[in-house]
């Protein structure tokens, strides 16, 4: 048995380790076979990034916060999520999240609107709009979020033209922006004011990560709850994805 064990381990971990390394080259070969093929084919698209699904022969193409599966000639090519149906693993959203996380981290804490609780357990991204009836829902629990110790940074995205652009400003303009804000999703006048402000690329970013409505609520992990979520069930969302990677 001792004999056995030491042949294995001088010859087939050796060789495992050499089939692993002729997979990588393969999967390398092959993201610079499409990113050639996708140059000749397609050459005004700018791709972000190429890497190799977990379907052999299939890669994950993305080109802004579009994400499609090609071969590596560009000959074929998916749109639309990838699903491991045996583990339940959604790969697209997996990538997706991705995206967001690094969009926002961009973007920068500095450049939000942020409400923070004595002790910070979570935070959440909130993409809002002052006029919006769930954003104003959403907010009117701010005092739950901060009691259940989660962090809210707003992202703006005024989507009823000017009045609510120059008000989003305002809010951004004026002394105490939580206040402003506060008041503003309650419907009050505020001070009309004009500052150097990020609203423009507020809105830029939402664009670029997909947002369609207001309120889009991001997690941590980039993941997306589109729509108002009572803070009840989001409370027991984060202790379940907090869970899960613990776990």
């Amino acid at each position: 048995m001792g004999l056995f064990r030491t042949v294995f381990s001088h010859f087939f971990l050796p060789f495992s380790l050499l089939l692993a390394s002729f997979s990588v080259l393969a999967a390398d070969e092959g993201i610079e076979k499409l990113r050639k093929a996708l140059a000749k084919n397609m050459p005004r698209v700018e791709i972000t990034q190429i890497s190799q699904s977990p379907v052999p022969g299939l890669y994950e193409v993305i080109v802004g916060s579009q994400i499609v599966y090609m071969d590596q000639t560009a000959r074929y090519m998916l749109d639309g999520d990838l699903v491991d149906l045996a583990s339940r693993v959604n790969h697209t959203e997996r990538a997706k999240s991705k995206i967001r996380t690094t969009a926002i981290d961009a973007l920068g804490e500095d450049n939000m609107l942020v409400y923070t609780p004595k002790q910070v357990d979570h935070t959440v991204t909130v993409v809002t709009d002052i006029d919006c009836p769930y954003c104003r829902r959403l907010h009117s629990e701010m005092s739950e979020y901060m009691a259940n110790n989660i962090k809210v940074r707003y992202i703006f995205m005024p989507l009823k033209g000017k009045s609510d652009f120059d008000t989003t400003v305002s809010v951004w303009c004026a002394e105490d922006k939580n206040n402003a804000l506060d008041l503003a999703k309650s419907g009050a006048e505020i001070e009309a004011l004009k500052c150097e402000n990020p609203i423009k690329d507020h809105l830029a970013l939402a664009r670029e990560i997909g947002i369609r409505g207001t309120p889009a609520i991001i997690l941590e992990t980039g993941e997306m709850l589109p729509g108002y979520v009572p803070i009840a069930k989001l409370v027991k969302e984060l202790k379940t994805k907090t869970a899960a990677v613990y776990n």
